[in-house]
């Protein structure tokens, strides 16, 4: 700290009546500055699951059946914003841009609840949320009893979906029978190498529903 006011000081001295080098030391400085910043955000490794992350951990996880620690991730990870990041940057592992979490049910118009929630509400009986696949993003509509757990394991089950959009013509049947036979191994593969699987690290849902499940025998009665 005080090795860095001392050269700032010189600096200024250095530097006073002339703008050209004033200028040059601000920019010089700045850029030096923000490429520190940008190797200290690097160094990170932080073991909470967010969007992007819990993306690169699947995608891994589907395609070696091991997952990555922290420290592996965080090297896969993106500093800058998505929109800044190179075209072949984004495509590696782009899953998490398909999800849109929280969707209103009111987005959908009368035909698309037709098409598209009726359609697909008895493979999520079990489930606090139900899975939407609409123009390639998969919509997470959210239950209004739904937990931290909940809410990742809606988002890991619409990965799974987002990932088989184009590869599977059975889509919910395909993921529901992943998530059956893969999500419990995923998650005890993800919480030995230290990562927290008690919550989704994410932007607050404000759009909730309420729902009620009927079964068969209930509905014949």
């Amino acid at each position: 700290m005080m090795v860095g006011m001392a050269l700032g000081m010189l600096v200024a001295r250095i530097t006073i009546g002339h703008p050209l080098a004033i200028w040059f030391s601000f920019l010089s400085l700045t850029m030096f500055h923000m490429y520190a910043n940008y190797r200290a955000v690097r160094c990170l490794a932080l073991n909470s699951l967010n969007p992007e992350r819990s993306s690169i951990l699947l995608h891994h996880f589907t395609e070696t059946g091991q997952v990555l620690s922290p420290k592996q991730v965080s090297s896969l990870e993106h500093v800058l914003p998505i929109q800044l990041t190179p075209w072949h940057s984004k495509k590696a592992n782009s899953l998490d841009t398909k999800v849109r979490l929280g969707t209103r049910i009111s987005s959908f118009d009368e035909m698309e609840i037709k098409e598209h929630l009726l359609s697909v509400a008895s493979y999520y009986t079990k489930a606090k949320y139900l899975l939407v696949e609409k123009k390639g993003i998969v919509n997470v509509i959210v239950h209004k009893d739904s937990n931290g757990a909940d809410i990742l394991k809606s988002f890991i089950h619409a990965l799974v979906l987002a990932n088989n959009a184009y590869k599977s013509k059975s889509l919910h049947s395909d993921s529901q029978t992943w998530m059956e036979n893969q999500y419990e191994v995923f998650i005890q593969k993800v919480k030995s190498l230290g990562w927290k699987t008690e919550r989704l690290l994410s932007s607050p849902i404000i759009w909730r529903a309420n729902w009620i499940h009927q079964s068969a025998t209930e509905k014949n009665d």
